[in-house]
């Protein structure tokens, strides 16, 4: 049986403190060790923070040997992964809200977030640049997709990431409260449950959620990770509000056996797909 114990550790963070954050993340991944885990997963700007705007070119950590915040996290991977946010930095002095999987000593995969929100509460794309790939990748534990909030709000990350191998979809952010109705959870929690649910449904994977918690500016952060397999089925749920290391074990053959009853993969069209979205910018261009 191929298992896959997984932890997310939906954290409060301090803005701008990296040492606190990166002694609180050392914490986490001691925990999630000693449980067992094979991979832990934190939140988007997990080591810095997220209202940063101006403080932006003032906490980037590069994910090197050489960066002494990721010294540490790199030497903490030898025996468990690792998924951390970040402010990285290209060779061009641009600044992405990126997210990093580290593995037995090393950096397997950066992504850079794609899609920057500015509207609403957000400004991000104010002080980010736009990352501008969406890959798979390769690890111990087989192939992994990773995304950072609005990312998985656009139908195209997700989509491109399971026609590129992803077995598992990882997505990390800092969803702020919003929208009071008569369930428990808040309107902006019900909705990012519902999302992440149907991908796992549509795209017959695992789907898991690391959202951060406290509060921030006046900002609210509600916590409650999840994990869905491939059919859709909560496997866990971290609280709301407070801090939590929530802990599952995958049972990674339940994607064999529901692509074996669902073959939605199977039967995508990507050829059909290209050939109408080049219809489609072509005629509509200008308006994307």
């Amino acid at each position: 049986m191929k298992k896959l114990t997984l932890a997310l550790a939906q954290i409060e963070t301090k803005l701008g403190v990296l040492e606190a954050n990166l002694e609180k993340h050392l914490d986490y991944i001691n925990q999630a060790r000693d449980k067992n885990a094979n991979l832990i997963v934190f939140p988007e700007l997990s080591l810095t923070g997220y209202l940063l705007q101006d403080m932006v070119p003032s906490v980037v950590t590069r994910p090197t040997q050489d960066d002494p915040h990721f010294k540490q996290l790199l030497e903490a991977s030898e025996d468990i992964d690792i998924v951390v946010g970040f402010v990285n930095e290209d060779d061009r002095h641009r600044f992405f809200n990126s997210a990093a999987y580290l593995s037995k000593g090393k950096v397997l995969h950066v992504h850079n977030k794609v899609y920057l929100p500015t509207y609403g509460l957000f400004d991000e794309g104010r002080f980010f640049a736009w990352g501008d790939q969406i890959r798979a990748f390769d690890t111990p534990h087989g192939r992994i997709g990773l995304l950072v909030c609005e990312d998985f709000w656009h139908a195209s990350p997700p989509y491109l990431l399971w026609l590129d191998g992803a077995e598992l979809l990882l997505f990390i952010s800092v969803s702020p409260g919003r929208g009071l109705n008569s369930h428990e959870e808040l309107e902006s929690a019900r909705w990012v449950e519902h999302i992440t649910q149907a991908y796992a449904s549509l795209y017959t994977s695992f789907v898991a959620n690391c959202n951060r918690v406290g509060y921030e500016d006046g900002f609210n952060f509600w916590g409650g990770a999840t994990i869905h397999d491939p059919n859709g089925e909560l496997l866990a749920q971290g609280p709301y509000h407070e801090e939590a290391l929530t802990i599952t074990e995958l049972d990674l053959n339940q994607l064999h056996r529901t692509r074996a009853r669902l073959p939605l993969l199977r039967d995508e069209r990507t050829g059909l797909v290209t050939r109408e979205m080049n219809r489609i910018l072509a005629e509509r261009g200008r308006a994307f």
